[in-house]
């Protein structure tokens, strides 16, 4: 049997999984972001911060909010396990598929996340659980394969 085709043992419920990276990423790029347009302001002299216009500052610190919350958006995803459900949470859209819906979890190597497949035919992304991650990924992938398995009464699902 290769490495890691072990089945996963069951996790206690409800049971979530983030992102290790994208979360890191998130948070440093976050504060390089903020960091860099106020470093970049304070070292304007006085004249040069004088000469900007209440509408470009405003602009300025639009874009800043947008980019953080691109960031905070990537950060909260997550997929959550419960008795009942799968919750998936992409960015800002949070999503809930009962047990039965779900027909199978893929994650093809060198897939940037795994997918569920759904019973009315369409496929979701779950971002909550990241292909960079590496081996923390495809334990993850294992343990909601197992979880499926066990409700779904499909083995191999």
């Amino acid at each position: 049997m290769p490495a890691g085709s072990e089945p996963a043992a069951l996790s206690p419920l409800p049971r979530t999984w983030r992102p290790f990276g994208p979360r890191l990423a998130a948070v440093g790029f976050g504060g390089l972001l903020v960091g860099a347009f106020l470093a970049l302001w304070f070292t304007f002299p006085p004249e040069t911060r004088a000469q900007f216009s209440v509408l470009q500052r405003v602009t300025v610190i639009f874009f800043i909010l947008v980019g953080v919350a691109l960031l905070y958006a990537l950060a909260r995803s997550r997929v959550t396990a419960t008795e009942a459900a799968v919750v998936v949470v992409n960015g800002y859209r949070k999503r809930s598929f009962e047990w039965a819906e779900v027909v199978a979890i893929r994650m093809p190597p060198g897939a940037p996340w795994p997918t569920a497949d759904i019973a009315d035919g369409s496929t979701v992304s779950l971002l909550g659980i990241q292909g960079s991650d590496g081996v923390r990924a495809l334990t993850a992938v294992a343990e909601v394969r197992a979880l499926l398995d066990a409700r779904s009464g499909r083995p191999g699902a």
